[in-house]
């Protein structure tokens, strides 16, 4: 029973089969196709996607190479910008040339026949200069000519130098010798003037010799004030005008014996000792000292002494000889000095 129901279901079921092979075997075909095809497609997208690949590298190369070409047309530009910066200055040397010129020909204006021709010339010269000026700034090349220019004006320049440097040197040389010269004139004029007063301040010991009063301190003579003016006054007493005297002579001969060439004067200097003052005619001993130092000049002068051979000088009592604050150190202090000097 069983047997034979497992037959007729075999037999019901075998019709079936094939026909599922069939299908099975379609739909593996198309499987297959569609594989084909979808591998075809990637290859062809493969290949694709690689050309752009390969387009792309290539749109990058020329992009590098446009920027490399931007980066030297910056660069030209910038030289052009530079050459037309240097240009303008031209032009604007030109310009003033130009200006010049004109200048020129508004003065040459005033001269007649011969000045219409140098006006004529002067015009075209200005011509041309507007020319070169206006050609300047469309012809970029005529910077190579300019600087050649340039580079002759400055091997011009150093030669020039060179030249300068060269006189300079001379003129150095020449400054030189001319301060030795100078130094052994004005040495040679000291030496005289040195000589004349040591003969100046012999005459002197001799004449006052017998005053113990008068001193020769280093190169000067130095007179008490007391042997010439009364206490705290500036009027010359007769025993100081007659000391005064004696100097006067001994001036007037040395003023005939020194050259007219070597500059001299005898400085007469006032001073006095540390007290106040206490007159009505002089506020300080600066006053004092200067009257008494101009009593002296005054004296001197209506002697016959030129005026261009003494100074007068107030010291008050910041010069002292003596330190001392005793009445012996104060009149030592209250003194003229006489120095024969240069001027």
């Amino acid at each position: 029973m069983a047997g034979s129901l497992s037959r007729r279901r075999r037999a019901e079921e075998a019709p079936y089969w094939p026909g599922f092979v069939d299908a099975m075997g379609q739909l593996l075909l198309v499987i297959t196709f569609l594989l084909s095809v979808f591998m075809v497609a990637q290859f062809l997208l493969a290949r694709q996607i690689s050309g752009q690949d390969s387009a792309l590298g290539q749109l990058r190369s020329q992009i590098a190479e446009l920027t490399q070409l931007l980066a030297l047309e910056k660069g030209a530009k910038a030289d052009a910008d530079s050459m037309l910066s240097a240009l303008q200055d031209d032009l604007a040397t030109e310009k003033a040339k130009s200006a010049s010129l004109s200048a020129e020909l508004d003065a040459a204006g005033l001269k007649g026949t011969s000045a219409s021709t140098a006006i004529t010339g002067l015009q075209t010269e200005l011509d041309k200069q507007k020319s070169l000026s206006s050609d300047a700034l469309a012809k970029v090349e005529l910077l190579n000519q300019q600087i050649a220019a340039m580079r002759r004006q400055l091997a011009q320049l150093n030669q020039l130098l060179s030249d300068s440097e060269a006189r300079n040197t001379a003129s150095d040389a020449q400054i030189a010798d001319l301060g030795k010269r100078l130094n052994s004139a004005l040495a040679q004029k000291v030496q005289e003037l040195t000589r004349y007063r040591s003969e100046f301040f012999g005459r002197l010991r001799q004449i006052l010799a017998q005053r113990s009063d008068i001193l020769v301190v280093g190169d000067r003579f130095v007179f008490q004030a007391e042997v010439l003016f009364p206490k705290g006054q500036a009027d010359l007493n007769p025993e100081g005008q007659s000391e005064m005297l004696k100097l006067a002579d001994a001036l007037k001969q040395l003023e005939a014996e020194i050259p007219p060439d070597i500059a001299w004067v005898m400085r007469v200097d006032g001073h006095t000792d540390s007290d106040p003052m206490q007159s009505a005619q002089f506020k300080s001993n600066w006053e004092l000292s200067s009257a008494r130092a101009i009593a002296v000049v005054k004296f001197l002068i209506a002697n016959g002494v030129q005026p261009q051979h003494l100074v007068a000088a107030g010291f008050g009592e910041f010069q002292p000889i003596d330190p001392g604050s005793t009445e012996e150190a104060k009149s030592r202090n209250r003194r003229i000095e006489l120095k024969l000097t240069e001027r």
